[in-house]
């Protein structure tokens, strides 16, 4: 997916996105607050992040304008059509595997996968529901993106099982929350400094 592209979208869900956070942040404050629960940062921006995602997702999936296209019931048709490398590829295989990573990674953190049949199996799930969807508020229905979806979700299992085996490994002083909260944020500012010089 282009930057300008995503830049958009971000420019059109912005006050929604705003309004959402705000919310979801308060009233987490106020359980723990009442509960004493245990405020860990890296894990209340991991269940803001997901929440961000799939409100960006929801977005993408049922808003951006595809007049332009058709629905695709035969299978690869779409993926072979754009030549290896384009723009069109990038946009339309690479952009459509990228966007359900994040869903393989966060699903897999939020109910700890260790098997990777059951991330295959969720994909699948969403995935359908959202190209059904998709064809039934009058926009197009492509099985390809179904494959890119699952292909993407299990990219994104792969990266979260492969941070766990790191992390296992490492020493004991470095398992700490605070040091948890150092790399995410560190992350997380790396990101945003990065699409920004890009």
């Amino acid at each position: 997916m282009e930057k300008s592209t995503i830049i958009n979208i971000f420019m059109e869900v912005w006050p929604m996105m705003l309004i959402f956070c705000v919310v979801i942040i308060s009233l987490r404050i106020v359980f723990i607050l009442k509960t004493n629960h245990n405020f860990v940062v890296y894990k209340e921006l991991f269940y803001l992040a997901f929440l961000i995602y799939i409100m960006l997702l929801f977005h993408i999936v049922t808003f951006q304008d595809v007049t332009w296209s058709t629905s695709n019931f035969t299978p690869f048709k779409e993926i072979f059509r754009y030549t290896f490398g384009s723009r069109a590829f990038y946009k339309n295989v690479v952009g459509n595997m990228i966007m359900f990573m994040p869903y393989g990674f966060f699903v897999s953190y939020f109910i700890s996968l260790k098997k990777p049949y059951l991330i295959l199996l969720l994909s699948l799930i969403v995935s359908i529901t959202i190209e059904t969807t998709q064809l039934v508020i009058g926009r197009v229905f492509d099985i390809d993106d179904i494959f890119l979806n699952i292909l993407g979700a299990f990219i994104g299992y792969l990266i979260y099982r492969f941070l766990s085996e790191v992390i296992k490994k490492l020493p004991s002083f470095l398992k700490k929350d605070y040091i948890y909260n150092i790399i995410i944020i560190s992350v997380i500012i790396g990101i945003i400094t990065i699409f920004i010089v890009l």
